[in-house]
């Protein structure tokens, strides 16, 4: 499986494999440019990764409630409006429903 279609954890573990490969056969693999440095740049873009996900998480759990919250509140509204439309109905000519943004001939 190829890193980019892997979930965010295993694209860490995947990471976390690699960076210990890469130490473990250093000495083979320094001629062909990998050193230290290059290894702590995986593990430094590993780690940022680790807390951005977490992050986006927390966000995620965030939004959820918030928009609980607001699907409660709309549904509040709704309920309060129609309950204002009914009393003006009994009370106000139709004539001047659309002074409430009732629409309905009845």
């Amino acid at each position: 499986m190829g890193i980019f279609r892997a979930r965010y954890a295993e694209k860490l573990s995947m990471a976390e494999v690699m960076i210990s490969g890469l130490r473990k056969h250093l000495d083979k693999l320094s001629r062909r440019g990998i050193d230290e440095a290059f290894i702590e740049s995986i593990d430094t873009l590993k780690k940022d990764a680790a807390a951005l996900n977490n992050e986006q998480e927390s966000l995620k759990a965030q939004l959820k409630s918030k928009t609980d919250d607001l699907n409660k509140t709309i549904k509040e509204l709704v309920k309060k409006v129609s309950e204002g439309k009914k009393i003006v109905k009994l009370d106000i000519d139709p004539e001047l429903w659309k002074e409430f943004g009732i629409e309905d001939k009845q």
